[in-house]
């Protein structure tokens, strides 16, 4: 399971200009604001973007200026092979090291969905172990309760955080990800191809 909210695009506008200060070539650009105050990339400035994308990382260095914000809820298993994405890459998660014990253990809280009904049994029975520690350390704060939980807690428990990209590190995870075995890797390459100009400027192998 993974779960992705609040989407946000910034920086642009400086990015394409910035991409444009090489050959003093910003007369060129045929961007600009609309009526709602909103950037909008013009042709001219799409082509040209598109063809430094293509060019390869030493041409397309505006593109690790297009920040993206996005808040993230996946499970550990799943978050631990996000973080061998570290250069240029920033998150904030939700803490299970002093919220953990801030609400009950319930099957929602996992990414079980692909589970055969002999694991779910079993994960099941974790789940109700870790409520019953969870219980006890909240009535008298012993920590041999928290460290029980925090020792047991599956992998497949899943934790939301605020992370910031740019167009630079989609790019790469798109290419490295999109065919991986685990589907939530699917949904995020899914997911990277709605942002805007993604086509133009982050898929451009192919």
């Amino acid at each position: 399971m993974i779960q992705i909210e609040r989407t946000s695009v910034m920086n642009l506008d400086n990015a394409i200009r910035g991409a444009r200060n090489p050959m003093n070539s910003w007369a060129k650009s045929d961007s600009g604001y609309d009526e709602n105050g909103v950037f909008t990339l013009g042709p001219v400035d799409v082509d040209f973007g598109h063809r430094l994308a293509v060019a390869g990382t030493d041409h397309r260095k505006f593109l690790r200026q297009i920040f993206v914000s996005v808040d993230i809820t996946a499970p550990l298993y799943w978050w631990k092979e996000f973080d061998t994405y570290k250069v240029g890459t920033v998150a904030n998660s939700t803490s299970t090291m002093h919220k953990i014990h801030a609400k009950s253990f319930e099957r929602a809280d996992f990414s079980c969905d692909r589970m055969s009904e002999e694991a779910l049994t079993c994960l099941d029975s974790v789940i109700a172990l870790l409520e019953k520690q969870r219980v006890k350390f909240v009535e008298t704060k012993e920590l041999s309760y928290w460290h029980d939980m925090i020792q047991l807690l599956p992998s497949s428990y899943n934790q939301m955080r605020t992370c910031t990209l740019n167009y630079e590190n989609l790019s790469n995870i798109y290419y490295a990800r999109r065919y991986h075995k685990l589907a939530e890797w699917h949904v995020l390459c899914d997911w990277i191809m709605t942002l805007p100009y993604a086509k133009e400027f982050i898929a451009v192998r192919e």
